[in-house]
């Protein structure tokens, strides 16, 4: 059997999928697995194999996300064809996968952020604010609604507008009905009663297509807005940064205030504590000494 057949079988059988989830794994496997995996037999696969297909990846020029998302579902197919036997050896075993390069994450100084959150229309302003505030993912941000306002301080996140299509869908890394609660910062609260009071709501939602109000925020808009920002150069952007470094601020902003890495963690939804400190370590360049000074204390007492 060649890789694209136990592919399409593998696929068929991924009943947990959600609509969106299952148009972004066949896009995986169209654009990057198929077209330099799809022919091969699949009793040929070995680390070296998918050591090749890892640096053919980078050699191409594909995005780091992208190369890591390739990377996991070629590894769920393999390891279940090693679970019913096909290989003698496991063909990913020891296989680094592509890593995030922490020093990628560009982060805006709180005086470069209020320039930068106001420097849009409205709609930027109040993704700038949840995004930065909140930490919420672009697309939660898009998705936001008065009602889950659950406290003068609280906001609880219960989906996301997916890019693919284009309807409000569950959250990322949680199963259908689960949520987050994160901290609602004053100033975001401010932002979100101004922009319902202003622009309305449509069953709560803020933020509707601009041109139909029946369909969810289009992700193009900021990235638009984003990009006539930067190219009009009357903003003090930091070199390499993108609207994700929004999201970077929140989390930095918390823990070089000893907000909990573990709370962070959890606020901003990723999967693994392991994923925030990879992240966002670096960025608390004084933590060590501060921690020395602090272990200290009792030593020398």
């Amino acid at each position: 059997m060649r890789f694209e057949e136990y592919a399409t079988e593998w696929t068929a059988g991924q009943r947990d999928l959600g609509p969106a989830s299952l148009v972004h794994l066949e896009s995986l496997l169209n654009i990057h697995l198929l077209p330099l995996l799809g022919s091969r037999r699949m009793n040929t696969f070995d680390h070296k194999v998918v050591e090749n297909f890892l640096q053919t990846l980078e050699r191409n020029g594909i995005g780091l996300a992208a190369q890591a998302n390739a990377f996991d579902k070629l590894k769920a197919i393999l390891l279940d064809a090693n679970r019913l036997g096909l290989f003698d050896d496991n063909p990913v075993a020891g296989i680094k996968p592509p890593q995030y390069d922490p020093k990628r994450v560009v982060i805006p100084s709180p005086e470069q952020l209020a320039q930068i959150r106001t420097a849009g229309d409205d709609s930027f302003l109040l993704v700038a604010d949840l995004m930065s505030g909140c930490g919420m993912r672009n697309g939660e941000a898009f998705a936001v609604n008065v009602h889950n306002i659950v406290a003068d301080d609280v906001y609880r996140i219960t989906e996301q507008v997916n890019r693919t299509i284009c309807r409000h869908e569950r959250l990322k890394h949680r199963k259908p009905g689960e949520y987050r609660d994160v901290p609602l910062p004053a100033r975001v609260r401010q932002t979100i009663e101004w922009y319902a009071d202003k622009h309305g709501t449509v069953d709560g939602y803020l933020l509707r297509h601009p041109g139909d109000p029946s369909r969810t925020f289009p992700h193009y808009h900021i990235a638009n807005k984003w990009q006539r920002i930067k190219k009009s150069g009357q903003v003090d952007i930091p070199e390499g940064m993108v609207v994700y470094g929004l999201r970077h601020f929140f989390a930095s902003n918390a823990l070089t205030h000893n907000i909990p890495i573990t709370a962070v963690a959890e606020w901003m939804g990723h999967k693994t504590i392991e994923i925030t400190s990879k992240i966002y370590r670096h960025l608390m360049p004084g933590s060590l000494s501060k921690a020395a000074k602090i272990l200290n204390l009792h030593l020398a007492a």
